[in-house]
């Protein structure tokens, strides 16, 4: 029998729909807006003309970026250095959550206490840069990669998921003879594809977006990665050879910003199913 819903219940569900929508249209017109104005004529979203649909269809202003070696530099130096720093992320994160997930673990509070420690204090932004100066890594993808290697809140989403996992299976990998390290590969990565995925969603988004700590460490123009290209065109003013020319800046804002999120946009559908049962499993078992 279908439960007949009380007035009350409808108009909830009726002004939920109608919130759910203009939150939608408040996320997705930015989207709709920056890919418009990036293929209208520049004079036109200059003055303001442009405000959904674009107008005089052009594309020189991708036609400018794509043809620049320094685009095509900028973006390998991303992919390269949020590929590193995603793996290792990963690696170094499982390595430490695995161990801490075992209440046998001699020290395991103490651990945990100085890692939550680090929510609370960090060693600020002057004694870092000279930690990575000390360490000959100025200029080296390493300066971008091993400063914010590891998150305390991934850390402990992990802990808890690989706290989650039966112990039995654990048990029954030992019996056959396998260690602890062949029971964290064959086992209990397998079984946290959700969580790492997520993770490492989430490591790449904040890694792909970075400019503050390449701003920081790198001088070299040929380390520099996409997003201080087009910091350098949003902030700066100043075209992709880091010239003045203002014929088709505002164009070429949008357009960068297009071709800054796209491959974020792209990977993203594929890995949803992931993603939603990660960040479900944190909010449940966290």
């Amino acid at each position: 029998m279908k439960i007949k819903e009380s007035l009350g219940s409808r108009m909830f569900d009726i002004c939920n729909n109608i919130f759910m929508v203009l939150l939608i249209l408040v996320m997705v017109y930015p989207m709709v807006y920056v890919f418009s104005a990036s293929i209208s004529n520049n004079a036109l979203v200059a003055s303001g003309e442009v405000l959904l649909w674009p107008k005089e269809i052009t594309l020189i202003a991708y036609n400018n970026l794509i043809y620049n070696p320094d685009l095509w530099m900028s973006y390998w130096n991303t992919i390269r250095y949020t590929f590193v720093h995603v793996v290792l992320t990963l690696i170094v994160t499982a390595a430490m959550a695995y161990p801490l997930s075992k209440k046998w673990l001699p020290g395991r509070r103490f651990i945990l206490l100085m890692a939550a420690f680090t929510l609370l204090f960090s060693g600020g932004m002057i004694p870092t840069f000279l930690v990575v100066q000390k360490l000959g890594m100025l200029d080296t993808i390493w300066a971008i990669v091993l400063p914010t290697l590891i998150s305390t809140w991934y850390l402990f989403i992990m802990r808890t998921f690989f706290e989650a996992l039966p112990e039995e299976l654990e048990d029954a990998a030992t019996i056959d003879g396998c260690g602890s390290f062949q029971v964290l590969l064959r086992i209990v990565l397998p079984l946290s594809m959700p969580v790492l995925v997520t993770i490492g969603l989430f490591t790449a988004v904040n890694q792909w977006n970075a400019f503050f700590d390449a701003l920081i460490y790198l001088n070299d123009r040929d380390l520099y990665p996409l997003q201080i290209m087009l910091r350098n065109i949003l902030i700066a003013g100043t075209n992709v050879q880091g010239e003045g020319d203002l014929s088709h800046l505002e164009t070429l804002k949008y357009a960068m910003i297009i071709i800054a999120t796209l491959p974020i946009l792209c990977v993203y559908p594929f890995i949803q199913k992931y993603f939603i049962q990660g960040t479900m499993i944190g909010g449940i078992k966290g």
